[in-house]
């Protein structure tokens, strides 16, 4: 394998791997947001419908302030910026708005700061809304009910981005520029408990793991001393010519320390005929 095709290969590897780490990535992101809602404000009101087509009939009081024509999903609100989104739930049945007129009006000193279109009241409260009076008609005679509020998104233009207030504040005629902040669910309650319970989890880890854990030590048994030892003769390599000489230099060396100790032996010899001669004379 040469060089360059070695370094062709390592790349078309890499790119591979970084196209699938973004894509990925992408479907991680894409399944994160799908279905994904963000609760910025959550309460309570009296809702009341109207349907203001611009016809005059059953108290319309003109085309809706947002410029945007009538329709199912439009509600009122005295006080939210238009445009705001969200949904409202009656009895379990939810039911999707975005604020496109202003109102109620009087009512809502009264505690009524919802209008809802007729046919999402009528589909809430389980009667028909009747096109020709613009009223609901087959659901007990409800005008009004008791609903949960839900806002999703915030209008940017002027309005109150908290609870709602009556109409007579003028709140609809000033900027907010401070949002009322995100209430905290009970979800979110229990992922901030748990995520508390890992952090001390792993706090404690740590601290455990950092203990320093006794060293063992075994005892080491000397080996016995031998105090006459023969030297042992060392072995060449197999086919190295420094060893072999090696080998003979130490031959060499061996047969010296031999002679010399014959030397001295043969002297002592020497030595002690010499003297036993001398003694006899």
């Amino acid at each position: 394998m040469s060089v360059r095709f070695s370094m062709r290969s390592i790349a078309a590897i890499v790119a591979a791997a970084g196209t699938l780490a973004l894509g990925s990535g992408a479907a991680a992101h894409a399944d994160t947001d799908k279905g994904t809602e963000k609760i910025l404000l959550k309460g309570e009101t009296t809702a009341s419908y109207f349907w203001d087509d611009g016809s005059g009939r059953a108290g319309d009081t003109g085309l809706p302030a947002s410029g945007k024509p009538m329709q199912k999903g439009m509600a009122a609100s005295p006080s939210w910026p238009l445009l705001t989104e969200g949904y409202v739930v009656y009895k379990g049945k939810k039911a999707p708005f975005f604020v496109g007129d202003r109102g109620p009006g009087v009512p809502s000193s009264k505690g009524i700061m919802l209008d809802l279109d007729g046919k999402t009241f009528a589909d809430l409260t389980g009667g028909t809304f009747n096109p020709r009076t613009l009223m609901v008609d087959g659901n007990g005679g409800k005008g009004h009910i008791e609903v949960e509020y839900v806002i999703t998104k915030w209008g940017d233009g002027l309005g109150l981005k908290n609870h709602p207030v009556a109409f007579s504040e003028g709140a609809y005629k000033r900027m907010d520029r401070n949002p009322a902040a995100p209430p905290v669910l009970a979800g979110d309650k229990a992922d901030d408990k748990a995520d508390d319970k890992d952090e001390k989890k792993a706090v404690a880890g740590q601290s455990g793991s950092n203990k320093a854990e006794p060293v063992k030590t075994s005892p080491v048994k000397a080996d016995p001393v031998n105090l006459v030892k023969a030297p042992a003769e060392p072995q060449p390599a197999a086919g190295g010519a420094e060893a072999a000489a090696a080998t003979e230099r130490s031959n060499v060396a061996g047969a010296a320390v031999a002679g010399g100790v014959i030397l001295v032996g043969g002297g002592l010899v020497l030595g002690r005929e010499r003297i036993r001669k001398l003694v006899r004379r």
